[in-house]
């Protein structure tokens, strides 16, 4: 599918006022996406897992109104939030030729997480997918007909690039590959190959170092990456490991699995480390877990590894078959390196959905 094919047309039917309600989940790389051209545009494929708990809920009201422009507030756990305007009315402003009625309506957004936001829990993916199932459903309700398939994540995209995946539940890749059928750079699909049993239900305890606002945003590390010196490479590097991920997903091939996790975890790091000006997002205790993960690994022959996002917050995967002896260290021991011992026990969901 081409952009063309998401263009909508003026709503066929007078709507006055309405409300809808959507949720849509967090989702963590496994290879990861770092760097975007063009219209939020990936510049290297990725794959992620869909989570279940960590997800944003977004209840839109929407008024007819006749004057032009964008009208909208926005309300973050029942307050008025100011500060998301701006972000709010860049996707607007982007989403507009393919919701032409974001102009006629005033619209109240309001939102809530289930884990704090900005601390590197990719809220701005859920929350824009959350955004975006929730225009979806009024342009159903204005058209009288059910949009494309893969709008939802095509407009998420326009927010927020990872947002793409968190529409579709499970394992999703977003970004066009060679080896990967109708994968594309337009939205995310959800992953077309055999994928082992041990990691439908994976799971995913996010370990809270650092519940603040992360100190440099997602969209300054992109940035970044326009004028570093080893992009093209870590580009390559990030299609070399999602072709690597295919036999390993179909496998169950889990040493396979963790070289490439926590590989595509300390190179998304070392770009930010590494650009100009460079950045560290990390906390000392992050660098301790990590250890600890390392060590309890060898020691006990488990299947335990370790990603990061652009936080200092550590995302723990692990089978479901192990998690009593896994669970069992992350709360006697990893937990002493959390922001007041708090973490989220979660695993792969199953995508976003409207209430």
């Amino acid at each position: 599918m081409s952009e063309k094919d998401f263009l909508s047309r003026k709503p066929s039917l007078n709507i006055e006022h309405g409300e809808v309600s959507c949720f849509a989940p967090s989702n963590i790389a496994l290879v990861k996406y770092w760097g975007k051209h063009g219209l939020q545009l990936p510049k290297n494929p990725s794959i992620s897992f869909t989570l279940n708990k960590c997800r944003t809920i977004t209840r839109v009201v929407f008024d007819k109104k006749e004057s032009k422009g964008f009208d909208f507030e926005v309300f973050l756990d029942g307050g008025k939030t100011d500060s998301f305007k701006p972000k709010i009315q860049t996707f607007f402003e982007r989403a507009l030729p393919y919701l032409p009625f974001l102009e006629d309506y005033r619209f109240e957004i309001h939102t809530e997480n289930s884990f704090p936001h900005g601390s590197g829990i990719a809220s701005s993916a859920s929350g824009m997918a959350a955004l975006a199932m929730c225009l979806i459903e009024i342009e159903k309700k204005l058209l009288s007909e059910n949009p494309p398939t893969h709008k939802a994540s095509f407009l998420a995209r326009l927010g927020s690039g990872s947002a793409c995946r968190s529409i579709e539940g499970g394992l999703v890749v977003w970004g066009k590959h060679p080896k990967i059928e109708k994968s594309t750079d337009l939205y995310g699909i959800s992953y077309p190959y055999e994928v082992h049993q041990v990691f439908k239900n994976f799971q995913d305890t996010v370990l809270l170092i650092d519940e603040g606002e992360k100190s440099v945003s997602s969209t300054v590390g992109h940035d970044l990456m326009k004028q570093h010196f080893f992009a093209e490479k870590r580009f390559e590097q990030a299609g070399e490991n999602l072709e690597k991920m295919i036999p390993i997903l179909r496998q169950g091939d889990l040493n396979g699995f963790i070289n490439i996790v926590e590989n595509e975890a300390l190179s998304l790091h070392a770009m930010m480390m590494t650009g100009n000006p460079g950045y560290i997002l990390m906390k000392p205790n992050t660098l301790k877990v990590i250890e600890e993960i390392r060590e309890f690994r060898k020691m006990n022959s488990a299947n335990i590894c370790f990603t990061l996002d652009a936080g200092a917050n550590v995302h723990v995967l692990y089978p479901y078959s192990e998690r009593e002896i896994i669970q069992v260290f992350i709360k006697e021991k990893l937990a002493g390196y959390c922001q007041n011992r708090n973490f989220i026990e979660d695993s792969v969901g199953t995508g976003a959905e409207c209430l």
